[in-house]
Protein backbone atom coordinates (compact mmCIF):
# COMPACT_ATOMS: atom_id res chain seq x y z
CA UNK A 1 0.00 0.00 0.00
CA UNK A 2 1.17 3.54 -0.81
CA UNK A 3 0.26 6.70 1.10
CA UNK A 4 -1.07 9.59 -0.97
CA UNK A 5 -0.40 13.23 -0.01
CA UNK A 6 -2.15 16.24 -1.52
CA UNK A 7 -0.12 19.45 -1.09
CA UNK A 8 1.61 17.89 1.93
CA UNK A 9 -1.61 16.59 3.62
CA UNK A 10 -2.38 12.87 3.91
CA UNK A 11 -5.54 12.05 1.90
CA UNK A 12 -5.56 8.24 1.71
CA UNK A 13 -3.84 5.09 0.45
CA UNK A 14 -3.69 3.20 -2.86
CA UNK A 15 -2.59 -0.35 -3.70
CA UNK A 16 0.13 0.49 -6.25
CA UNK A 17 1.60 3.99 -5.94
CA UNK A 18 3.58 3.91 -9.18
CA UNK A 19 0.67 2.88 -11.41
CA UNK A 20 -1.60 5.38 -9.59
CA UNK A 21 0.89 8.20 -10.35
CA UNK A 22 0.95 7.06 -13.99
CA UNK A 23 -2.88 7.02 -14.10
CA UNK A 24 -3.05 10.61 -12.75
CA UNK A 25 -0.59 11.77 -15.41
CA UNK A 26 -2.66 10.20 -18.19
CA UNK A 27 -5.80 11.87 -16.81
CA UNK A 28 -3.98 15.20 -16.80
CA UNK A 29 -2.96 14.77 -20.45
CA UNK A 30 -6.55 13.92 -21.37
CA UNK A 31 -7.75 17.10 -19.71
CA UNK A 32 -9.88 15.54 -16.96
CA UNK A 33 -7.32 16.65 -14.32
CA UNK A 34 -5.97 20.21 -14.04
CA UNK A 35 -2.80 20.79 -16.06
CA UNK A 36 -1.55 22.70 -13.01
CA UNK A 37 -1.22 19.50 -10.94
CA UNK A 38 2.03 17.55 -10.71
CA UNK A 39 2.45 13.98 -9.45
CA UNK A 40 5.58 12.50 -7.86
CA UNK A 41 6.02 8.88 -6.79
CA UNK A 42 8.75 8.45 -4.17
CA UNK A 43 9.98 4.84 -4.48
CA UNK A 44 12.19 5.10 -1.36
CA UNK A 45 9.27 5.87 0.98
CA UNK A 46 6.51 4.35 -1.23
CA UNK A 47 4.53 7.62 -1.23
CA UNK A 48 2.61 9.55 -3.90
CA UNK A 49 2.75 13.36 -3.68
CA UNK A 50 0.26 15.44 -5.67
CA UNK A 51 1.11 19.15 -5.84
CA UNK A 52 -1.06 21.96 -7.19
CA UNK A 53 0.00 24.83 -4.93
CA UNK A 54 1.38 28.21 -6.03
CA UNK A 55 5.05 29.16 -6.14
CA UNK A 56 6.48 26.06 -7.85
CA UNK A 57 9.00 26.30 -10.65
CA UNK A 58 7.70 24.37 -13.67
CA UNK A 59 9.12 23.91 -17.13
CA UNK A 60 7.59 22.66 -20.41
CA UNK A 61 8.70 19.34 -21.97
CA UNK A 62 7.51 17.37 -25.03
CA UNK A 63 5.81 14.10 -24.05
CA UNK A 64 7.43 10.95 -25.50
CA UNK A 65 5.57 7.64 -26.13
CA UNK A 66 7.36 4.42 -27.15
CA UNK A 67 10.54 6.29 -28.06
CA UNK A 68 8.92 8.89 -30.34
CA UNK A 69 7.77 12.45 -29.44
CA UNK A 70 4.06 13.35 -29.67
CA UNK A 71 4.99 16.66 -31.32
CA UNK A 72 5.17 16.03 -35.08
CA UNK A 73 6.26 18.13 -38.04
CA UNK A 74 2.53 18.70 -38.82
CA UNK A 75 2.09 20.43 -35.46
CA UNK A 76 5.14 22.63 -36.15
CA UNK A 77 3.78 23.63 -39.58
CA UNK A 78 0.38 24.49 -38.08
CA UNK A 79 2.10 26.59 -35.41
CA UNK A 80 3.99 28.47 -38.14
CA UNK A 81 0.71 29.14 -39.97
CA UNK A 82 -1.00 30.27 -36.71
CA UNK A 83 -3.56 27.46 -37.05
CA UNK A 84 -2.44 26.11 -33.68
CA UNK A 85 -1.47 27.81 -30.42
CA UNK A 86 0.91 26.83 -27.63
CA UNK A 87 -2.06 26.48 -25.25
CA UNK A 88 -3.63 23.95 -27.67
CA UNK A 89 -0.51 21.76 -27.46
CA UNK A 90 -0.71 21.86 -23.66
CA UNK A 91 -4.45 21.02 -23.69
CA UNK A 92 -3.86 18.08 -26.06
CA UNK A 93 -1.19 16.66 -23.74
CA UNK A 94 1.60 17.01 -26.33
CA UNK A 95 3.50 19.41 -24.10
CA UNK A 96 3.28 19.27 -20.31
CA UNK A 97 4.74 21.31 -17.47
CA UNK A 98 6.88 19.38 -14.99
CA UNK A 99 7.91 20.67 -11.55
CA UNK A 100 11.06 19.86 -9.54
CA UNK A 101 9.46 16.86 -7.79
CA UNK A 102 7.91 15.21 -10.86
CA UNK A 103 11.19 15.70 -12.70
CA UNK A 104 12.61 12.95 -10.43
CA UNK A 105 10.27 10.42 -12.16
CA UNK A 106 11.06 11.38 -15.76
CA UNK A 107 13.91 10.67 -18.18
CA UNK A 108 14.49 13.63 -20.49
CA UNK A 109 16.38 13.45 -23.79
CA UNK A 110 18.35 16.46 -25.05
CA UNK A 111 17.87 15.80 -28.76
CA UNK A 112 15.44 13.68 -30.79
CA UNK A 113 18.15 11.36 -32.11
CA UNK A 114 19.05 10.40 -28.51
CA UNK A 115 15.54 9.03 -27.78
CA UNK A 116 15.17 5.43 -26.54
CA UNK A 117 12.10 3.47 -25.37
CA UNK A 118 12.96 4.40 -21.76
CA UNK A 119 12.68 8.15 -22.33
CA UNK A 120 9.49 9.86 -21.14
CA UNK A 121 10.14 13.43 -22.30
CA UNK A 122 12.13 15.46 -24.82
CA UNK A 123 13.56 18.96 -24.35
CA UNK A 124 11.93 21.67 -26.50
CA UNK A 125 15.47 22.95 -26.96
CA UNK A 126 18.48 22.61 -24.64
CA UNK A 127 18.57 26.43 -24.63
CA UNK A 128 15.42 26.35 -22.48
CA UNK A 129 17.46 25.36 -19.41
CA UNK A 130 19.05 28.84 -19.44
CA UNK A 131 17.53 32.21 -18.59
CA UNK A 132 17.23 35.02 -21.14
CA UNK A 133 20.55 36.68 -20.29
CA UNK A 134 22.49 33.41 -19.87
CA UNK A 135 21.19 32.31 -23.28
CA UNK A 136 23.03 35.27 -24.84
CA UNK A 137 26.41 33.71 -23.91
CA UNK A 138 27.76 32.14 -27.14
CA UNK A 139 29.17 28.60 -27.13
CA UNK A 140 28.23 28.38 -23.42
CA UNK A 141 28.30 24.56 -23.52
CA UNK A 142 32.11 24.77 -23.85
CA UNK A 143 32.46 26.65 -20.54
CA UNK A 144 32.44 25.49 -16.94
CA UNK A 145 28.96 26.08 -15.44
CA UNK A 146 30.20 28.61 -12.90
CA UNK A 147 31.64 30.90 -15.58
CA UNK A 148 28.47 30.71 -17.69
CA UNK A 149 26.67 32.04 -14.63
CA UNK A 150 29.29 34.77 -14.09
CA UNK A 151 29.08 35.73 -17.77
CA UNK A 152 25.33 36.17 -17.37
CA UNK A 153 25.80 38.41 -14.31
CA UNK A 154 28.43 40.52 -16.12
CA UNK A 155 26.11 41.19 -19.05
CA UNK A 156 23.60 42.69 -16.61
CA UNK A 157 26.26 45.14 -15.39
CA UNK A 158 27.38 46.21 -18.85
CA UNK A 159 26.99 49.76 -20.17
CA UNK A 160 24.62 49.90 -23.09
CA UNK A 161 21.67 51.62 -24.70
CA UNK A 162 18.97 51.03 -22.09
CA UNK A 163 16.11 53.20 -23.43
CA UNK A 164 15.59 55.32 -26.51
CA UNK A 165 13.94 58.14 -24.51
CA UNK A 166 16.87 58.46 -22.07
CA UNK A 167 17.13 62.19 -22.87
CA UNK A 168 13.86 63.01 -21.09
CA UNK A 169 13.98 60.35 -18.36
CA UNK A 170 15.00 61.01 -14.76
CA UNK A 171 16.57 57.72 -13.70
CA UNK A 172 18.95 57.18 -10.80
CA UNK A 173 22.55 56.24 -11.54
CA UNK A 174 22.39 55.66 -15.29
CA UNK A 175 25.25 54.64 -17.57
CA UNK A 176 25.10 54.89 -21.34
CA UNK A 177 27.59 53.57 -23.92
CA UNK A 178 28.12 56.06 -26.74
CA UNK A 179 28.66 53.67 -29.62
CA UNK A 180 27.23 50.22 -28.82
CA UNK A 181 27.47 47.48 -31.45
CA UNK A 182 25.81 44.20 -32.31
CA UNK A 183 27.91 41.10 -31.52
CA UNK A 184 29.37 39.23 -34.50
CA UNK A 185 29.05 35.94 -32.59
CA UNK A 186 25.43 35.69 -31.48
CA UNK A 187 22.80 33.20 -30.38
CA UNK A 188 19.14 32.64 -31.26
CA UNK A 189 18.17 34.65 -28.17
CA UNK A 190 19.77 37.76 -29.65
CA UNK A 191 17.09 37.66 -32.36
CA UNK A 192 14.26 36.69 -30.00
CA UNK A 193 15.09 39.48 -27.51
CA UNK A 194 15.55 42.17 -30.22
CA UNK A 195 19.11 42.65 -28.95
CA UNK A 196 20.01 45.05 -31.77
CA UNK A 197 17.60 47.57 -30.22
CA UNK A 198 19.50 47.63 -26.91
CA UNK A 199 23.10 46.46 -27.46
CA UNK A 200 25.62 46.75 -24.62
CA UNK A 201 29.12 46.07 -25.90
CA UNK A 202 31.59 46.47 -28.75
CA UNK A 203 33.46 44.12 -31.09
CA UNK A 204 37.16 44.47 -30.35
CA UNK A 205 40.41 42.89 -31.55
CA UNK A 206 41.82 40.85 -28.65
CA UNK A 207 45.33 39.37 -28.52
CA UNK A 208 46.13 36.70 -25.91
CA UNK A 209 49.63 37.45 -24.59
CA UNK A 210 51.53 38.91 -21.65
CA UNK A 211 52.89 42.45 -21.93
CA UNK A 212 55.41 43.68 -19.35
CA UNK A 213 53.30 42.17 -16.54
CA UNK A 214 50.62 44.86 -16.74
CA UNK A 215 47.92 42.27 -17.35
CA UNK A 216 48.69 40.08 -14.34
CA UNK A 217 45.79 38.95 -12.13
CA UNK A 218 43.09 39.23 -14.84
CA UNK A 219 43.97 42.83 -15.71
CA UNK A 220 43.80 43.88 -19.36
CA UNK A 221 45.97 46.23 -21.40
CA UNK A 222 44.18 48.76 -23.61
CA UNK A 223 45.34 50.52 -26.75
CA UNK A 224 45.19 54.30 -26.24
CA UNK A 225 44.43 54.77 -29.94
CA UNK A 226 41.24 52.73 -29.50
CA UNK A 227 40.10 54.94 -26.61
CA UNK A 228 40.84 58.06 -28.67
CA UNK A 229 38.64 56.63 -31.44
CA UNK A 230 35.76 56.17 -28.98
CA UNK A 231 36.13 52.65 -27.61
CA UNK A 232 34.24 52.13 -24.35
CA UNK A 233 33.24 55.78 -23.96
CA UNK A 234 30.07 56.46 -22.08
CA UNK A 235 28.03 58.99 -20.14
CA UNK A 236 26.95 58.86 -16.51
CA UNK A 237 23.65 60.50 -15.57
CA UNK A 238 22.41 61.34 -12.08
CA UNK A 239 19.41 63.42 -10.96
CA UNK A 240 19.39 65.99 -8.16
CA UNK A 241 15.94 66.60 -6.69
CA UNK A 242 14.48 69.26 -4.40
CA UNK A 243 10.92 69.92 -3.28
CA UNK A 244 9.24 72.96 -1.65
CA UNK A 245 7.87 71.25 1.47
CA UNK A 246 5.09 72.64 3.65
CA UNK A 247 5.38 72.62 7.44
CA UNK A 248 2.91 73.11 10.29
CA UNK A 249 2.02 76.72 11.08
CA UNK A 250 1.88 77.74 7.41
CA UNK A 251 5.66 77.67 6.97
CA UNK A 252 7.08 76.65 3.57
CA UNK A 253 10.39 76.08 1.82
CA UNK A 254 11.29 78.50 -0.94
CA UNK A 255 13.34 77.69 -4.05
CA UNK A 256 15.30 80.90 -4.70
CA UNK A 257 18.79 82.39 -4.48
CA UNK A 258 19.37 82.54 -0.69
CA UNK A 259 19.94 86.07 0.66
CA UNK A 260 23.07 86.81 2.69
CA UNK A 261 21.20 87.06 6.01
CA UNK A 262 20.04 83.41 5.79
CA UNK A 263 21.62 81.12 8.40
CA UNK A 264 24.24 78.86 6.72
CA UNK A 265 24.80 81.09 3.64
CA UNK A 266 27.65 79.55 1.61
CA UNK A 267 29.47 82.10 -0.59
CA UNK A 268 28.65 84.09 -3.70
CA UNK A 269 30.92 81.84 -5.76
CA UNK A 270 28.83 78.74 -4.87
CA UNK A 271 25.61 80.38 -6.15
CA UNK A 272 27.13 81.80 -9.35
CA UNK A 273 25.28 79.40 -11.74
CA UNK A 274 21.79 80.07 -10.33
CA UNK A 275 19.31 82.08 -12.39
CA UNK A 276 16.67 84.44 -10.95
CA UNK A 277 14.35 81.57 -9.97
CA UNK A 278 17.13 79.91 -7.93
CA UNK A 279 17.60 77.03 -10.41
CA UNK A 280 20.73 76.31 -12.48
CA UNK A 281 20.68 76.64 -16.29
CA UNK A 282 21.34 73.70 -18.71
CA UNK A 283 24.89 73.01 -19.93
CA UNK A 284 26.48 74.70 -16.90
CA UNK A 285 29.86 73.06 -16.07
CA UNK A 286 29.76 72.31 -12.32
CA UNK A 287 32.18 70.89 -9.76
CA UNK A 288 31.94 69.87 -6.10
CA UNK A 289 30.39 72.52 -3.81
CA UNK A 290 28.50 74.32 -6.60
CA UNK A 291 24.82 74.86 -5.80
CA UNK A 292 22.40 73.33 -8.33
CA UNK A 293 19.06 74.24 -6.71
CA UNK A 294 19.00 77.17 -4.25
CA UNK A 295 16.55 76.74 -1.37
CA UNK A 296 15.79 78.24 2.05
CA UNK A 297 13.76 76.57 4.79
CA UNK A 298 12.17 77.76 8.03
CA UNK A 299 14.24 77.15 11.20
CA UNK A 300 14.27 73.61 12.56
CA UNK A 301 13.16 74.48 16.10
CA UNK A 302 10.66 77.18 17.03
CA UNK A 303 10.18 78.29 20.63
CA UNK A 304 6.75 79.61 21.71
CA UNK A 305 7.84 83.26 21.47
CA UNK A 306 9.60 83.07 18.14
CA UNK A 307 6.44 81.95 16.31
CA UNK A 308 5.07 85.51 16.45
CA UNK A 309 8.19 87.30 15.24
CA UNK A 310 9.36 85.35 12.21
CA UNK A 311 11.72 87.36 10.09
CA UNK A 312 14.00 86.56 7.13
CA UNK A 313 17.02 86.19 9.43
CA UNK A 314 15.58 83.07 11.07
CA UNK A 315 15.41 81.07 7.83
CA UNK A 316 18.11 78.50 7.13
CA UNK A 317 19.98 77.48 3.96
CA UNK A 318 18.97 74.07 2.53
CA UNK A 319 20.21 74.19 -1.09
CA UNK A 320 21.12 71.10 -3.13
CA UNK A 321 24.83 71.23 -4.00
CA UNK A 322 27.32 68.91 -5.71
CA UNK A 323 28.81 66.43 -3.24
CA UNK A 324 32.48 65.81 -2.53
CA UNK A 325 34.39 64.50 -5.58
CA UNK A 326 31.55 65.03 -8.08
CA UNK A 327 31.60 67.02 -11.29
CA UNK A 328 29.69 67.19 -14.57
CA UNK A 329 27.49 69.26 -16.84
CA UNK A 330 23.81 70.12 -16.28
CA UNK A 331 21.96 68.10 -18.92
CA UNK A 332 18.29 68.75 -18.31
CA UNK A 333 16.13 70.80 -15.89
CA UNK A 334 12.57 69.78 -15.05
CA UNK A 335 10.14 71.92 -13.02
CA UNK A 336 6.94 70.13 -12.04
CA UNK A 337 4.64 69.35 -9.10
CA UNK A 338 4.82 66.46 -6.64
CA UNK A 339 1.81 64.27 -5.81
CA UNK A 340 1.10 66.60 -2.82
CA UNK A 341 0.98 69.63 -5.12
CA UNK A 342 4.32 71.07 -4.03
CA UNK A 343 6.80 72.59 -6.47
CA UNK A 344 9.36 69.94 -7.49
CA UNK A 345 12.63 70.64 -9.29
CA UNK A 346 14.72 67.89 -10.87
CA UNK A 347 18.11 68.56 -12.44
CA UNK A 348 19.91 65.86 -14.42
CA UNK A 349 23.72 65.93 -14.31
CA UNK A 350 25.78 64.44 -17.14
CA UNK A 351 29.41 63.36 -16.95
CA UNK A 352 31.48 61.88 -19.79
CA UNK A 353 33.31 58.70 -18.78
CA UNK A 354 36.44 57.83 -20.78
CA UNK A 355 38.05 54.47 -19.90
CA UNK A 356 40.92 54.91 -17.43
CA UNK A 357 43.23 52.64 -15.43
CA UNK A 358 41.10 50.69 -12.97
CA UNK A 359 37.87 50.62 -15.01
CA UNK A 360 36.29 47.19 -15.34
CA UNK A 361 35.80 45.28 -18.60
CA UNK A 362 34.55 41.77 -19.26
CA UNK A 363 33.87 39.28 -22.04
CA UNK A 364 30.56 37.37 -22.09
CA UNK A 365 32.26 34.38 -20.46
CA UNK A 366 32.87 35.81 -17.00
CA UNK A 367 36.47 36.80 -17.87
CA UNK A 368 36.32 40.10 -16.05
CA UNK A 369 39.29 42.35 -15.31
CA UNK A 370 40.33 45.95 -14.84
CA UNK A 371 42.57 48.06 -17.08
CA UNK A 372 46.18 47.62 -15.92
CA UNK A 373 47.75 50.16 -18.28
CA UNK A 374 46.79 52.22 -21.32
CA UNK A 375 49.57 51.90 -23.92
CA UNK A 376 50.17 54.45 -26.71
CA UNK A 377 49.24 52.95 -30.10
CA UNK A 378 52.81 53.28 -31.35
CA UNK A 379 54.08 50.99 -28.55
CA UNK A 380 51.42 48.28 -28.97
CA UNK A 381 52.46 44.97 -30.59
CA UNK A 382 51.09 44.57 -34.12
CA UNK A 383 50.46 41.73 -36.57
CA UNK A 384 52.21 41.12 -39.88
CA UNK A 385 49.16 42.57 -41.64
CA UNK A 386 49.39 45.75 -39.54
CA UNK A 387 46.49 45.09 -37.15
CA UNK A 388 46.98 46.52 -33.65
CA UNK A 389 44.85 44.82 -30.96
CA UNK A 390 42.45 46.92 -28.88
CA UNK A 391 42.95 44.69 -25.83
CA UNK A 392 45.78 42.44 -24.66
CA UNK A 393 44.30 39.63 -22.58
CA UNK A 394 46.33 37.50 -20.17
CA UNK A 395 46.75 33.81 -21.14
CA UNK A 396 46.88 32.83 -17.44
CA UNK A 397 43.16 33.60 -17.10
CA UNK A 398 42.15 30.57 -19.18
CA UNK A 399 43.47 27.26 -17.67
CA UNK A 400 41.88 27.38 -14.21
CA UNK A 401 38.62 28.98 -15.43
CA UNK A 402 38.13 26.49 -18.30
CA UNK A 403 36.35 29.11 -20.44
CA UNK A 404 36.95 27.42 -23.78
CA UNK A 405 34.14 29.45 -25.35
CA UNK A 406 36.24 32.59 -24.81
CA UNK A 407 38.85 31.17 -27.18
CA UNK A 408 36.28 29.77 -29.62
CA UNK A 409 34.58 33.18 -29.79
CA UNK A 410 37.91 34.78 -30.73
CA UNK A 411 38.19 32.48 -33.76
CA UNK A 412 34.47 32.72 -34.62
CA UNK A 413 34.53 36.52 -34.32
CA UNK A 414 37.63 36.72 -36.52
CA UNK A 415 35.94 34.56 -39.17
CA UNK A 416 32.69 36.52 -38.99
CA UNK A 417 34.48 39.86 -39.29
CA UNK A 418 36.54 38.72 -42.30
CA UNK A 419 33.61 37.01 -44.03
CA UNK A 420 31.21 39.87 -43.24
CA UNK A 421 28.58 37.67 -41.57
CA UNK A 422 27.16 36.81 -38.16
CA UNK A 423 28.26 33.53 -36.56
CA UNK A 424 25.66 31.41 -34.76
CA UNK A 425 26.94 30.51 -31.30
CA UNK A 426 23.66 29.23 -29.79
CA UNK A 427 24.20 26.81 -26.88
CA UNK A 428 24.23 23.14 -28.02
CA UNK A 429 23.25 24.19 -31.56
CA UNK A 430 26.16 26.38 -32.61
CA UNK A 431 28.18 26.35 -35.80
CA UNK A 432 30.84 23.63 -35.35
CA UNK A 433 34.37 24.79 -34.59
CA UNK A 434 35.85 22.69 -37.47
CA UNK A 435 33.64 24.47 -40.05
CA UNK A 436 34.70 27.90 -38.73
CA UNK A 437 38.39 26.91 -38.77
CA UNK A 438 38.11 25.77 -42.41
CA UNK A 439 36.44 29.07 -43.36
CA UNK A 440 39.18 31.03 -41.58
CA UNK A 441 41.82 29.07 -43.55
CA UNK A 442 40.04 29.86 -46.83
CA UNK A 443 40.11 33.58 -45.88
CA UNK A 444 43.91 33.49 -45.85
CA UNK A 445 44.58 33.13 -42.11
CA UNK A 446 45.91 30.24 -40.06
CA UNK A 447 43.05 28.04 -38.86
CA UNK A 448 44.33 27.93 -35.27
CA UNK A 449 43.98 31.71 -34.77
CA UNK A 450 47.74 32.29 -34.39
CA UNK A 451 49.53 35.16 -36.11
CA UNK A 452 53.06 36.53 -36.23
CA UNK A 453 53.42 39.57 -33.99
CA UNK A 454 56.02 42.34 -33.89
CA UNK A 455 57.19 44.32 -30.88
CA UNK A 456 55.73 47.83 -31.12
CA UNK A 457 58.74 49.44 -29.42
CA UNK A 458 61.65 47.71 -31.17
CA UNK A 459 60.02 46.35 -34.33
CA UNK A 460 61.48 42.89 -33.64
CA UNK A 461 59.45 39.82 -34.45
CA UNK A 462 58.23 37.85 -31.42
CA UNK A 463 59.67 34.34 -31.24
CA UNK A 464 56.20 32.88 -30.63
CA UNK A 465 52.96 33.20 -32.55
CA UNK A 466 50.16 35.05 -30.75
CA UNK A 467 46.52 33.95 -30.57
CA UNK A 468 44.42 36.86 -31.84
CA UNK A 469 40.83 37.34 -32.89
CA UNK A 470 37.67 39.43 -32.65
CA UNK A 471 35.46 39.39 -29.61
CA UNK A 472 32.42 41.12 -28.09
CA UNK A 473 33.68 42.97 -25.01
CA UNK A 474 31.57 44.73 -22.38
CA UNK A 475 32.42 47.78 -20.31
CA UNK A 476 30.96 47.30 -16.84
CA UNK A 477 29.44 49.99 -14.62
CA UNK A 478 32.15 49.67 -11.94
CA UNK A 479 34.30 52.74 -12.62
CA UNK A 480 37.15 54.35 -10.72
CA UNK A 481 35.48 57.78 -10.97
CA UNK A 482 32.55 56.50 -8.86
CA UNK A 483 34.70 54.74 -6.27
CA UNK A 484 37.95 56.68 -5.77
CA UNK A 485 38.09 57.83 -2.18
CA UNK A 486 40.75 59.24 0.15
CA UNK A 487 40.86 61.55 3.14
CA UNK A 488 43.41 63.28 5.36
CA UNK A 489 41.25 65.32 7.75
CA UNK A 490 37.60 66.18 7.53
CA UNK A 491 34.18 66.07 9.18
CA UNK A 492 33.60 63.92 12.30
CA UNK A 493 30.50 62.43 13.93
CA UNK A 494 29.10 64.32 16.89
CA UNK A 495 28.55 61.30 19.13
CA UNK A 496 31.79 59.32 18.78
CA UNK A 497 34.11 62.00 17.33
CA UNK A 498 35.20 59.43 14.74
CA UNK A 499 35.35 60.32 11.01
CA UNK A 500 32.03 60.27 9.14
CA UNK A 501 31.13 57.24 7.06
CA UNK A 502 30.84 57.06 3.28
CA UNK A 503 32.47 58.57 0.22
CA UNK A 504 29.86 61.28 -0.37
CA UNK A 505 30.22 62.57 3.20
CA UNK A 506 34.01 62.83 2.90
CA UNK A 507 34.29 59.87 5.25
CA UNK A 508 37.31 58.00 6.55
CA UNK A 509 38.52 54.51 5.68
CA UNK A 510 37.91 52.11 8.56
CA UNK A 511 40.85 50.00 9.62
CA UNK A 512 39.96 46.79 11.48
CA UNK A 513 41.88 43.97 13.14
CA UNK A 514 42.62 42.21 9.85
CA UNK A 515 43.86 45.38 8.16
CA UNK A 516 46.03 45.98 11.23
CA UNK A 517 47.57 42.52 10.70
CA UNK A 518 48.53 43.38 7.12
CA UNK A 519 50.38 46.52 8.29
CA UNK A 520 52.23 44.49 10.92
CA UNK A 521 53.10 41.84 8.31
CA UNK A 522 54.49 44.57 6.03
CA UNK A 523 56.73 45.79 8.83
CA UNK A 524 54.79 49.06 9.11
CA UNK A 525 53.50 48.58 12.66
CA UNK A 526 54.44 52.16 13.65
CA UNK A 527 51.93 53.41 11.08
CA UNK A 528 49.19 52.06 13.37
CA UNK A 529 49.99 54.76 15.95
CA UNK A 530 48.73 57.30 13.45
CA UNK A 531 45.95 55.09 12.02
CA UNK A 532 44.29 54.29 15.33
CA UNK A 533 44.03 57.80 16.82
CA UNK A 534 41.25 59.27 14.71
CA UNK A 535 39.24 59.90 17.92
CA UNK A 536 42.11 60.45 20.36
CA UNK A 537 41.10 62.59 23.32
CA UNK A 538 42.65 63.65 26.67
CA UNK A 539 40.40 63.31 29.71
CA UNK A 540 40.95 64.09 33.43
CA UNK A 541 40.65 60.99 35.64
CA UNK A 542 40.33 60.95 39.44
CA UNK A 543 43.11 58.81 40.91
CA UNK A 544 41.13 57.82 44.03
CA UNK A 545 37.74 56.73 42.56
CA UNK A 546 38.77 56.10 38.91
CA UNK A 547 35.90 58.14 37.38
CA UNK A 548 36.24 60.67 34.57
CA UNK A 549 36.66 64.04 36.30
CA UNK A 550 35.91 67.60 35.19
CA UNK A 551 38.29 70.24 33.86
CA UNK A 552 37.00 73.83 34.16
CA UNK A 553 38.39 75.73 31.16
CA UNK A 554 37.72 79.20 32.66
CA UNK A 555 39.03 78.66 36.19
CA UNK A 556 41.83 76.44 34.92
CA UNK A 557 41.16 73.85 37.62
CA UNK A 558 40.19 70.15 37.77
CA UNK A 559 37.97 68.43 40.31
CA UNK A 560 36.14 65.12 40.75
CA UNK A 561 32.33 65.08 41.01
CA UNK A 562 32.50 62.18 43.50
CA UNK A 563 35.58 62.94 45.64
CA UNK A 564 35.71 66.71 45.31
CA UNK A 565 39.27 68.04 45.43
CA UNK A 566 41.55 65.03 44.81
CA UNK A 567 44.52 64.06 42.65
CA UNK A 568 43.58 64.33 38.97
CA UNK A 569 45.61 62.85 36.10
CA UNK A 570 45.15 63.65 32.41
CA UNK A 571 45.20 60.47 30.29
CA UNK A 572 44.98 59.85 26.56
CA UNK A 573 42.15 57.50 25.46
CA UNK A 574 39.89 56.90 22.49
CA UNK A 575 36.74 59.02 22.62
CA UNK A 576 34.67 55.92 21.75
CA UNK A 577 36.05 54.34 24.97
CA UNK A 578 35.05 57.41 26.96
CA UNK A 579 31.57 57.09 25.38
CA UNK A 580 31.16 53.46 26.50
CA UNK A 581 32.18 54.44 30.05
CA UNK A 582 29.36 57.00 30.00
CA UNK A 583 26.95 54.36 28.69
CA UNK A 584 27.95 52.03 31.54
CA UNK A 585 27.12 54.81 33.97
CA UNK A 586 23.66 55.14 32.41
CA UNK A 587 23.13 51.44 33.24
CA UNK A 588 24.09 52.20 36.90
CA UNK A 589 27.41 50.38 36.48
CA UNK A 590 30.59 51.78 38.05
CA UNK A 591 33.45 51.76 35.49
CA UNK A 592 36.60 52.37 37.55
CA UNK A 593 39.85 53.31 35.79
CA UNK A 594 42.87 52.13 37.78
CA UNK A 595 45.82 54.29 36.78
CA UNK A 596 49.42 53.13 36.77
CA UNK A 597 52.57 55.08 35.99
CA UNK A 598 54.20 54.17 32.65
CA UNK A 599 57.71 54.38 34.02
Amino acid sequence: MSDVYMSGKFVGTVEDGESFAGFLREERRRGSLSENANVFYDAATNEVHVEAAKGRLRRPLIVVRDGSPLLTSEHVEKLARNELKWSDLVKQGIIEYVDAAEEENVLVAFFEDELTSEHTHLELTPLAMFGVVTGLVPYANFNSAQKVNTGSKNQKQALGFYASNYMIRMDMDVNLLHEPQNPVVRSVLHDISDYEKHPSGQNLVVAVMSYKGYNMEDAIIINKGSIDRGMGRGSYYRPMISEELRYSGGLVDEICIPSKDVKGYKSEKDYRFLEEDGIIYPEAPIKEGDVVIGKTSPPRFLSSMEQYSLSAETRRESSVAMKHGEEGVVDFVLITESSEGNKLVQVKIRDQRIPEVGDKFSSRHGQKGVIGIIVPEADMPFTASGITPDIIFSPHSIPTRMTLAHLIELIAGKTGALAGRYVDGTVFASEPEEKIRKELLSLGFRNNGLETFYNGETGEQFEVSIFVGDMYYLRLKHMVANKIHSRARGPIQLLTRQPTEGRAKEGGLRLGEMEKDTFVAHGAAMLLKERFDSDRTIVPVCESCGMVAIYDEFKRRSYCQVCGESAISFIEISYAFKLILDEFKSLVLYPQLKLKTKY
